[in-house]
């Protein structure tokens, strides 16, 4: 099971898509990498007192450098940037 970081929702210039969002692998340099993990499961565990868990799935590579776009089922609570993902599949 391979690690992951939240970095930023899918933005645009004036909007926020609030189910996708971007994540960093570990050791990933180029898109060619990040290709590999596009159908790999995500999960995201919340660090309060009732553990909830939002599943997701890899969609996409986003750049040139390594990072993917993910689609949740339902929306991360903003607290969520920074966290990490556990990643599922490898």
């Amino acid at each position: 099971m391979a690690k992951g970081v939240v970095i930023q929702f899918r933005r645009g210039r004036k909007t926020y898509t609030p189910r996708h969002f971007l994540i960093e692998i570990g050791g990933l340099k180029s898109r060619e990498e990040a290709k590999k993990w596009v159908g790999k499961i995500v999960r995201w565990k919340s660090s309060g007192k009732k553990e909830k868990v939002i599943s997701g799935k890899i969609s996409a590579p986003h750049g040139k450098k390594g990072v993917v776009r993910a689609i949740f089922e339902r929306g991360l609570p903003g607290q969520a940037i920074g966290t990490e993902v556990e990643i599922d599949g490898t």
